[in-house]
């Protein structure tokens, strides 16, 4: 390995390492932030509408922050608003109304939506020459270390003191050192953005190939037909909770983060020898994720769904994004990422407030199974028009 390539690893582990503080505090706090939601008198359609409404912002928005970053070349700047915003999370802690809490809620997923396009431009434009798949495959591995601590962190504070708002307030401490940690690799590695990035790549495409939107929309009806881990844990707060096991929620959060970083990195170096084709792979799974967490009356089916969410999530933060690089041209990846983000994001607004009902509603587990074959089956399709002819 030279120096160049030595260079390029260790400044894609130093993003990684930011993105995995940040992980700390906010997967640590949506671990619990379903059961907390439903103590304060939210029903699973809220549940499932305000964590959908926060993830659809949360991506809607990159397509602002996308354009913006590209345009202004201000990565930098757009990181550290991002970031900074997830002191909403620790802030729950002061929440006395589920309302209250929503908000704060929606306000850490717009930050996301911030600081996820800078974020993975930089990541692009520095990983020439290792493979973008290896890149953020690598990146998500480190990034899923902070989404394991978290709810681990927070399981063992639930447990010890059995106080949702000490539980809160505790993420106080790994947000501190996350922004020590933010300065830090800005003067380390803002340089290397900068050169990875020549003026003339200021001059952004217009358009974008068919093939992009096809593939956006392939990746929209696979979210729509994924339950969301919200009422995953939702659905196991219900199970928990009356028999004083609520400290468990976190921790079936957090084997989603412990399958998701090996499915991350070993999905992304797969992505780079056969492409999308890998998609097939966890669009069929989320037909078998949501069947698990519907017909769930104890905690072993609640294990497994939770086992193939991961293995899914894992994909979509590495080779979902991976794939978009393969359509656009590097100087327009803010703005393409973006897109495809916005898009992403409705999907998951829509599967809030769809498997929301569902459960709210006690629909059959037949009607529900049906609805998740019909739009993987329409992902699949979207996806096969979609392959690139490299």
């Amino acid at each position: 390995m030279d120096d160049r390539t030595k260079s390029v690893y260790f400044t894609i582990t130093l993003i990684g390492i930011v993105s995995m503080m940040g992980d700390i505090v906010y997967e640590g706090g949506r671990g619990i932030i379903p059961s907390y939601l439903q103590i304060l008198g939210a029903s699973a359609f809220i549940v499932g509408f305000v964590t959908g409404l926060g993830d659809f912002l949360g991506y809607a928005i990159r397509l602002i922050s996308g354009y913006l970053s590209d345009k202004s070349g201000t990565y930098w700047m757009f990181m550290f608003i991002g970031y900074g915003l997830i002191v909403t999370i620790p802030l729950l802690s002061v929440t006395n109304f589920w309302f209250a809490a929503a908000f704060l809620v929606v306000m850490e997923r717009i930050g996301k939506a911030i600081r996820a396009p800078a974020r993975d431009a930089i990541v692009s434009i520095v990983s020439k020459g290792v493979g973008v798949g290896k890149a953020f495959g690598l990146h998500e591995l480190l990034d899923q270390v902070g989404a394991v601590l978290g709810p681990l962190f927070v399981s063992i504070i639930l447990l010890t003191f059995n106080n949702y708002s000490v539980t809160f307030a505790s993420l106080f401490v790994p947000y501190i050192i996350l922004v020590a940690i933010l300065f830090y690799v800005y003067y380390k590695v803002r340089l290397k953005v900068s050169e990875g990035r020549s003026s003339g790549d200021r001059l952004l495409s217009k358009t974008f190939s068919k093939d992009f939107y096809v593939y956006s929309l392939a990746v929209f009806s696979n979210v729509l037909g994924l339950v969301p881990a919200s009422l995953i844990l939702y659905k196991a707060s219900t199970i928990l909770v009356p028999s004083g096991m609520e400290w468990v929620v976190p921790l079936l959060f957090m084997l989603i983060q412990l399958i998701d970083a090996p499915s991350a990195l070993f999905s992304g170096i797969v992505f780079d020898r056969v492409g999308t084709r890998i998609l097939i792979t966890p669009f069929i799974l989320s037909i078998f994720t949501c069947f698990f967490a519907f017909y769930a009356l104890d905690l072993t089916y609640l294990i497994v769904s939770c086992v193939l969410y991961g293995i899914v999530l894992g994909m979509q933060e590495s080779v979902y994004r991976a794939a978009v690089s393969y359509y656009v041209p590097k100087e327009s990846h803010g703005t393409a990422y973006g897109i495809f983000n916005t898009i992403y994001g409705v999907g998951f607004l829509l599967s809030g407030v769809v498997f929301g009902l569902f459960l709210d509603t006690g629909t059959e587990i037949i009607y529900i199974i049906l609805y998740a074959i019909l739009t993987q089956a329409f992902a699949l399709l979207c996806l096969k028009k979609s392959f690139r002819r490299e």
